[in-house]
C-alpha cells in the first residue's frame, strides 16, 4: 500500500512538474517567441555579415597586400611598411582591414619590417599582437622576437622566446634554427651546460639540418672549453 501511495505521489509531483512547466511557457509565451525572434535575428545578422561583409572585405584586403609583399620579398621593408604612395603598405592594411586574416598576417611583416630597420620596440609588438594557427609562421615569429630582444641586448629575454620557438614545434628547418641561436646565447654567458643540451638536441634529432651536419666542432668547443 505504501509502495501505491509512494507511485501516486510520484506520478502527481511530474504531472505537477509538467502543468508548471505548461504553465510557465503559457504565462511567458510572448517573451519565449521574442528570444526565438532575437536569437534567429543573431544567427541570420552573423551569417549576413560574414557573407556580405567580411568575405568581400577579405578578398579586398589581398588584393591590397600584393605590392607590399613584393617589396617586403625585395628588401624594401619601408615601402613594405608605409607604401609607395599608390598602394598601401602593412600599417595601412593593419588598420583598414584589421578583422580580416591579412590584416592579421600583416602584423606579421610589420614586425619583420621594423626588425630589419632597427626599430625593435615596434617589432617586438607587433609580432606580438600576431598570432597564427600555423605553427611553423608562428615559431617564426616568436624567433624574431628572440632576435629583436637579443639586439636590444636582453639576453634573458631572447633565451625565452628561443625556447618558445623551439618547443612550440619540430621542424628541420626552423627548429635546429633557433636551438643553434640558443646554445651560441647560452655559451656566450658561459652556460656551458645548457649549451651543450642544445647543441646535442640538434646532433640528435636533426642531424640532416644545415646546423646538424656542423654541429660537431660545436659540441668539442663548449667541451675542450670546460
Amino acid at each position: 500500500m505504501a509502495k501505491k501511495q509512494q507511485h501516486e505521489d510520484s506520478f502527481e509531483n511530474v504531472e505537477s512538474a509538467l502543468t508548471k512547466t505548461e504553465q510557465f511557457i503559457e504565462d511567458n509565451q510572448k517573451l519565449i517567441s521574442i528570444a526565438a525572434i532575437a536569437l534567429i535575428v543573431i544567427v541570420g545578422g552573423y551569417w549576413a555579415f560574414k557573407k556580405l561583409y567580411i568575405q568581400p572585405l577579405q578578398k579586398e584586403a589581398q588584393e591590397s597586400i600584393f605590392h607590399a609583399q613584393q617589396y617586403f620579398e625585395t628588401d624594401s621593408f619601408n615601402l613594405a611598411l608605409n607604401g609607395d604612395g599608390m598602394n598601401p603598405g602593412f600599417l595601412e592594411i593593419i588598420d583598414k582591414y584589421s578583422s580580416t586574416d591579412v590584416g592579421e598576417l600583416s602584423q606579421y611583416y610589420a614586425g619583420i619590417c621594423f626588425l630589419h630597420l632597427g626599430n625593435l620596440e615596434n617589432a617586438i609588438q607587433y609580432l606580438k599582437d600576431f598570432s597564427t594557427d600555423e605553427p611553423l609562421l608562428q615559431a617564426t615569429a616568436q624567433g624574431a622576437i628572440g632576435d629583436a630582444y637579443l639586439e636590444s641586448g636582453n639576453r634573458e629575454n631572447a633565451i625565452d622566446w628561443y625556447k618558445k620557438a623551439t618547443s612550440s614545434l619540430e621542424n628541420e628547418m626552423i627548429t635546429p634554427f633557433y636551438l643553434f641561436k640558443l646554445g651560441l646565447l647560452y655559451e656566450e654567458m658561459g652556460d656551458k651546460e645548457k649549451a651543450l643540451e642544445a647543441y646535442n638536441t640538434i646532433k640528435k634529432n636533426y642531424q640532416e639540418s644545415s646546423e646538424g651536419r656542423q654541429i660537431d666542432k660545436y659540441i668539442t668547443r663548449v667541451k675542450i672549453s670546460g
